[in-house]
C-alpha cells in the first residue's frame, strides 16, 4: 500500500512504497481513466476529481537518447528516456548505469530512484 500523504507532499519525482519499491506518485481519474505524474486538483479531460496513486516500478521505453551537449549542472554524456510506466503516464527519466548507451525502444526498465539532482532514474530490467 502506498502512503498517499507522503507522496502528495514529497517534492521529489519518486518515492519508496511500504514494500521498499520505488514508485512515481501521481493522480488517476476514476471517471475517465486519465493518469498524470503531476499533482493536479482536477482532471484536465473531464474536470472530475483525481485520486492519489503511485505508478511503476516497471515501464517500457518509448524513446531514448544520449545527450552529448553540456548544460549547467550536467556532465555529458548522459542518457535520457521517455518511459511509459505500467498502468501509468509517460515520464522523462535519466537512465542510471547505462553509460553512454541508450536503451532500445520497447525495452523494459524499472524505476530505480532519484538522482543527485532530484531527477527520476530508471535502469534496464
Amino acid at each position: 500500500m502506498v502512503d498517499d500523504e507522503r507522496f502528495s507532499t514529497d517534492p521529489r519525482p519518486a518515492g519508496v512504497d511500504d514494500e521498499g519499491t520505488w514508485r512515481v506518485p501521481g493522480r488517476r481519474c476514476p471517471a475517465c481513466g486519465y493518469r498524470s505524474a503531476h499533482q493536479r486538483p482536477r482532471c484536465p479531460r473531464c474536470a472530475g476529481p483525481l485520486e492519489a496513486t503511485a505508478f511503476g516500478p516497471a515501464g517500457t521505453v518509448w524513446s531514448s537518447t544520449v545527450v552529448r551537449v553540456p548544460v549547467p549542472g550536467r556532465t555529458p554524456p548522459y542518457v535520457l528516456a521517455y518511459v511509459d510506466l505500467d498502468e501509468g503516464p509517460r515520464v522523462l527519466a535519466h537512465v542510471a548505469g547505462a553509460g553512454a548507451t541508450a536503451p532500445p525502444i520497447g525495452s523494459t526498465v524499472h524505476v530505480s530512484g532519484v538522482g543527485a539532482h532530484g531527477d527520476l532514474e530508471v535502469e534496464p530490467a
